[in-house]
């Protein structure tokens, strides 16, 4: 089958203080790799009346280190992420997410901020970035703001930047000493939307969990945090017994729905199976636990 595009009024940015420019305007889409946008105007889901292309932005792609923090610039291509030594090493969590993103020729057009704004509850970078307790900038012709991440996500589509804005960068503090994990259950092994994502980042001292962090995927409205199991288990013993029961609380976490790739009732049920296997690689990479 055979999608025309519908008609569209166009202007391509050369720097980001056009953009900015242009935005005030009001009801310019932003064209940022396209790879959701083209589509979806294709089979109608949305059909904008003026487009704004900022894909020639250089001052929007980079990735800095400061402080104990990293620094993302919005319009970072998903490929330049996957192969940058500095987000492999210090965010460790979204280069295995990216790493199961499409393929590389898709990386090489998407942008970071085009997968948080599309804002779908299976997209891969925001369990990741809920964990790191990331914020995002969102600029104007007027000024900047700067939001948490978890604030950020609105529901299935829906978020808290506004027409005249754009997502300029992405701030990500590093954790140290924390085992760190990602998975990604999909209905085949690859270029696949994610069932049930998970990320988890945890530390035991003294054989208690002394933190745990935990972001969800495809689950609910939107990605979320599991706050209810995190503060069942900050504190108490690092043991396969509290897992079990914390990990029953999931439940008042999320809200799965059945669609065309699985059942409300499976996804319970992944969601627990993923969350025990990582909160398990957890306790033996901190040396264990008590049964």
């Amino acid at each position: 089958m055979y999608y025309k595009l519908p008609e569209f009024e166009y202007k391509r940015a050369e720097n980001l203080h056009q953009a900015l420019d242009v935005l005030k305007e009001g009801d310019w889409k932003i064209l940022a790799g396209g790879t959701d946008l083209i589509l979806d105007m294709k089979i109608g889901r949305q059909s904008p009346k003026k487009i704004l292309d900022i894909t020639r932005l250089g001052e929007l792609r980079y990735v800095r280190a400061y402080n104990g923090k990293m620094f993302i610039g919005g319009g970072s291509r998903l490929q330049e992420l996957l192969e940058n030594a500095l987000v492999k090493e210090k965010l460790p969590l979204l280069s295995s997410a990216i790493y199961e993103m499409a393929s590389w020729q898709i990386r090489n057009v998407a942008t970071i901020a085009g997968n948080i704004c599309n804002a779908s509850p299976a997209a891969d970078s925001a369990p990741p970035l809920l964990i790191y307790d990331a914020k995002v900038k969102l600029s104007s012709s007027s000024g900047s703001r700067t939001l948490p991440i978890s604030e950020f996500f609105l529901g299935p589509r829906k978020t808290a930047i506004s027409s005249y804005e754009l997502l300029e960068e992405i701030e990500v503090p590093t954790l140290d000493g924390y085992f760190q994990w990602y998975y990604k259950l999909g209905r085949r092994h690859a270029f696949t939307l994610s069932v049930v994502s998970a990320a988890v980042a945890l530390k035991i001292e003294n054989g208690i969990f002394s933190d745990v962090r935990i972001a969800l995927g495809s689950v609910a409205p939107k990605p979320v945090r599991a706050y209810t199991v995190e503060n069942e288990l900050k504190g108490k013993e690092a043991n396969v017994s509290e897992i079990e029961r914390a990990v029953e609380k999931v439940a008042e976490d999320i809200s799965p729905i059945s669609d065309v790739r699985a059942s409300a009732e499976y996804r319970f049920k992944a969601t627990k199976a993923l969350l025990k296997e990582a909160l398990f690689k957890g306790m033996k990479y901190f040396g264990g636990g008590s049964g």
